[in-house]
């Protein structure tokens, strides 16, 4: 099977009724001016925040994936989802084989749980909205191009697959191009799994058949550090780069084109 990210119109899987709607991918922020005014630069848009959390919290997004940067201690890049209703569905969690980290839940507080794949990726369910939908259309992309996925690291990538699988995203075999990975998708989620030879870390990725073209924009607007990509890219047409809390974005020359 051939996930096409930019196109998923298959039927979704049981995602949505196990982790809930995919909300953000929540970001630690030591400096959340700086984080903002980086991607602001890049072309993201912000959206209105809740008052839920006591930390500085800003969210962006370029319409296909929102950013929640945290001015507090947060394992990241974390996927976060809402599922209302938490306190009644620990127990299907854990029979799915599911190792929570942390359950605060109760009448009177914010509800949340966490837990990690075997790979070690941090997961988080809340029990509601932690910001407004931004007014703005997925075909505006940012100065990066178009949102492709969010692509993890994974020693034992069937062992992750499986995991994942049991909470209902939709995984294809093993692809080549535009690098080796393997897809995963869900309600409003697009992942994927790589070996660690390729990037140690996670990579949020974007693409554009022009991404060259793009690159050089960045560059001569000073927006970087742009380094070189992972092993097996055209250095000429991708790039990694990285912001100011740590982040690492892949911009990937989009082989669909090609």
């Amino acid at each position: 099977m051939t996930i096409d990210f930019a196109n998923p119109g298959y039927p979704m899987s049981g995602s949505r009724a196990i982790l809930g709607q995919f909300l953000e991918i929540g970001i630690q922020a030591p400096d959340i001016r700086a984080s903002v005014q980086f991607y602001e630069l890049l072309g993201f848009t912000q959206a209105h925040t809740g008052d839920v959390w006591s930390h500085a919290y800003g969210v962006l997004t370029d319409g296909r994936v929102c950013l929640g940067l945290h001015q507090t201690r947060l394992d990241s890049p974390a996927l976060t989802f809402v599922r209302p209703g938490i306190a009644g569905y620990l127990a299907a969690l854990e029979r799915l084989g599911v190792e929570l980290s942390t359950v605060h839940v109760g009448g009177e507080i914010f509800n949340e749980v966490a837990f990690r794949d075997p790979g070690g990726q941090p997961v988080r369910l809340l029990e509601a909205r932690t910001y407004s939908p931004a007014d703005r259309s997925a075909l505006e992309t940012s100065r990066c191009g178009e949102f492709g996925w969010l692509s993890l690291p994974a020693v034992d990538l069937e062992r992750v697959r499986g995991f994942w699988e049991t909470l209902g995203l939709l995984c294809a075999g093993e692809q080549e191009q535009p690098f080796p990975h393997v897809p995963l998708q869900g309600e409003g989620l697009a992942l994927a799994l790589h070996r660690p030879r390729f990037f140690g870390e996670p990579l949020i990725v974007f693409r554009d058949a022009a991404m060259a073209a793009r690159i050089a924009r960045l560059r001569e607007q000073g927006i970087g550090p742009l380094e070189p990509p992972p092993r097996g890219l055209d250095a000429k047409a991708n790039a990694v780069l990285t912001a100011p809390e740590g982040t690492v974005l892949l911009l990937l020359q989009d082989t669909r084109a090609a």
